[in-house]
């Protein structure tokens, strides 16, 4: 078969090119490997940050940049290195630690952009979700789906430091964005243990009758740590006698969900919870779709594209669509993920290479 050319070797195909250029069009054949590469070529790259470099620069924000309206938090968001000049952490992930110091509010307001906050150390924040106020405390996973009016009140005298996560990148390619102020401080200054929303839907396999319509959100906004540590507990108990519980040997994770769906939290985004023994190693894979990490417990190593990173409680590392990774405990190593997975599934895309098994 003879390759396409654009080699330029006669006024009419002279003219051909000169008329793309003033016309504003592209050949396929000039592009092709840029258009449709052989397998994902994500500018992205992977990256490894430090917590304890974060929260020092977070706490500095916190004494010189106050929270109000026009900027509406102080977060500060994770830059890929490959994709400078955005303040994203993948093309369709954004992720920040958010800083709140002591009695500060973050005033209320509301986007198209579906967010949730995980708390690896610290409490006495409380997150108001549509006028209902939800304790965040560690290890909590706290949902706020698009379009719901959230501000944050801290009551106590102690700062405190979570991680953020959005699909803003995701909203800016597609222009979906949609953004409105609320409250300046929050509509409810209430500190209950127990938001509305986990009294109403925080019974395990148990669902209001009142209230049988499915919801692209999940409507329970918090996930507590201390079910998250049951599950993940009794996977490697059940691992001990003999019973197929874990993904891989010492490697169990569970999964947040939507309990009107079964689904996933928010139709943009997937959360996960891993946990590692002392030891245990993961197989290294590929996926069609990008994640962030962020170490809850333990320290342990995890290879990202050949590249060994050894990291501990806080830190963060971002795996770009298709670049291979794997992970080793060196302790007990527990992570939270958040991806784009729910995009790249219900779109078809979604491929996954694990290393030693056919798929």
């Amino acid at each position: 078969m003879q390759e396409m050319t654009s080699d330029v070797d006669s006024p009419e195909l002279a003219q051909l090119y000169q008329d793309f250029r003033d016309h504003d069009l592209a050949p396929l054949w000039t592009q092709r490997e840029d258009l449709q590469p052989l397998t994902p070529s994500p500018a992205a790259v992977p990256h490894v940050w430090r917590w304890t470099r974060l929260l020092d620069i977070a706490e500095r924000s916190g004494r010189l940049v106050p929270v109000g309206r026009g900027g509406e938090r102080r977060a500060i968001g994770l830059v890929n290195p490959g994709l400078p000049g955005t303040g994203y952490a993948t093309p369709t992930l954004w992720a920040a630690i958010q800083y709140l110091g002591g009695h500060e509010t973050a005033p209320e307001h509301r986007h198209s952009q579906n967010a949730f906050r995980f708390v690896v150390e610290g409490e006495g924040v409380w997150t108001v979700v549509n006028g209902d106020p939800v304790a965040m405390r560690r290890g909590d996973l706290l949902l706020t789906p698009g379009w719901h009016f959230h501000g944050h009140h801290n009551d106590t005298d102690r700062p405190m430091a979570w991680l953020d996560g959005l699909d803003i990148p995701f909203a800016a390619k597609t222009d979906v964005g949609f953004f409105e102020y609320g409250s300046d401080r929050v509509t409810d200054e209430a500190s209950p243990s127990v938001s509305r929303a986990e009294r109403l839907w925080a019974h395990p396999g148990l669902r209001p009758v009142s209230v049988l319509d499915d919801s692209n959100s999940s409507p329970l906004t918090a996930y507590r740590w201390e079910h998250t540590d049951a599950a993940l507990t009794e996977q490697l108990l059940l691992e001990d006698e003999g019973q197929p519980a874990t993904v891989e040997q010492g490697h169990a994770a569970v999964r947040y969900s939507n309990p009107t769906t079964g689904g996933d939290v928010m139709p943009t985004i997937r959360c996960e919870f891993h946990r590692l023994r002392d030891g245990a190693r993961t197989r290294a894979r590929q996926e069609v779709g990008s994640s962030v990490w962020q170490v809850f417990d333990g320290a342990g190593h995890v290879t990202l594209d050949g590249v060994d990173h050894a990291v501990t409680k806080g830190d963060l590392f971002v795996v770009p669509s298709w670049i291979s990774w794997s992970l080793s405990a060196r302790t007990s190593f527990d992570l939270f993920r958040f991806s784009d997975a729910p995009v790249i599934e219900r779109l078809g895309f979604a491929r996954t290479l694990i290393e030693g098994v056919s798929r």
